[in-house]
């Protein structure tokens, strides 16, 4: 009979301890691109894939995870141009960056408490090219938040019904507040999945200093191989008619567990120069193992002459093809 208590009490002490102090969880990605852009110079001003005729670097991004308790905490630092954001500069123009860094709490099953540097909780698309269907980003994406410092509470209102409320810092993408303003934003999210496969996000983030952003996004997977993606947004600058507004659609299908085909459609609107783009990318995924290898076309028209012809002469459409190669661990 002792031998059979001690036997349970090694067991229950070896099953608490693990579901206590979890390992710790290492991932990220690496990749890289070559770009052709058909008036043969680097033309179309979204954050990545920009350089003309190249093979050039991404990033490399490592993550890190790791849980004990009731606490958890999230360590994301980039290698290479994509994630250069607010960066140290190193040789060659490269650089390093925090992408994530923050700890939560969990103070109950519904309840969790959030501090530190965190990637924004506004848009559709995100830094890591593992997350994105599509290699290029949008015109939404590189005008939005990348990163928002602050603190934060999450709270399961239901299964179908969650809400984060948080104050951040008062400027986007950067480590630290202007001490004269400090935590000078509101940020907000309710989360609502109101049927199966169907996600949506209804986000706002405001300050006195970065202005006010209001944002939906949504995702639906309408059948295990054809999903539909969202991104409307619109964002008012501190200076009176600044900002941007704008709405971007990605519907993709699944043709097999190795091949995918998916549109970005996507109008943006200035409200700072007062010119509209409209933006199309068809992109492809064909994945191997962790890699994926992902070519695209992309279209870019807009109401103005914001692009450039390869004599230099400006015009009002910009064409590109691009490949990159993205693996993940």
């Amino acid at each position: 009979m002792k031998k059979v208590i001690a036997t349970l009490a090694v067991v229950l002490t070896s099953t608490f301890a693990f579901a206590q102090d979890t390992p710790l969880e290492i991932s990220g990605s690496a990749d890289a691109y070559w770009k052709y852009d058909f008036a043969k110079t680097a033309n179309i001003p979204t954050s990545f894939a920009t350089d003309h005729n190249s093979v050039s670097l991404g990033m490399i991004d490592v993550v890190l995870k790791k849980k004990t308790g009731k606490t958890s905490f999230v360590g994301e630092v980039s290698f290479g141009p994509r994630g250069a954001g607010q960066s140290i500069p190193d040789v060659d123009g490269q650089s390093f960056h925090i992408q994530n860094l923050y700890a939560t709490y969990a103070a109950s099953d519904k309840l969790s408490l959030t501090a530190g540097y965190m990637g924004t909780f506004v848009g559709y698309e995100v830094i890591s090219p593992l997350a994105n269907f599509h290699y290029s980003t949008s015109y939404l994406f590189t005008t939005g938040p990348f990163q928002n410092a602050g603190i934060k509470a999450n709270y399961a209102v239901s299964s179908k019904v969650g809400l984060m409320v948080g104050l951040f810092n008062d400027q986007w993408n950067t480590y630290k507040a202007t001490p004269e303003f400090g935590l000078n934003a509101f940020g907000a999210q309710l989360t609502l999945t109101p049927a199966e496969g169907l996600t949506a996000y209804f986000n706002l983030l405001t300050g006195s200093e970065s202005g006010t952003i209001v944002d939906l996004t949504a995702a639906y997977q309408v059948s295990p191989k054809f999903k539909l993606g969202l991104n409307a947004a619109d964002f008012s600058g501190v200076e009176s008619g600044s900002g941007y507004s704008g709405i971007a659609l990605y519907p993709s299908v699944a043709i097999s567990d190795s091949f995918g085909l998916g549109l970005r459609a996507e109008s943006f609107k200035s409200k700072t120069l007062d010119t509209s783009v409209s933006a199309f990318t068809l992109s492809a995924n064909l994945k191997s193992g962790g890699l994926t290898f992902i070519p695209e076309i992309r279209l870019d028209s807009a109401s103005e002459d914001s692009f450039y012809k390869s004599n230099g002469n400006p015009t009002k459409s910009a064409s590109q093809f691009a490949i990159a190669m993205v693996y993940g661990f």
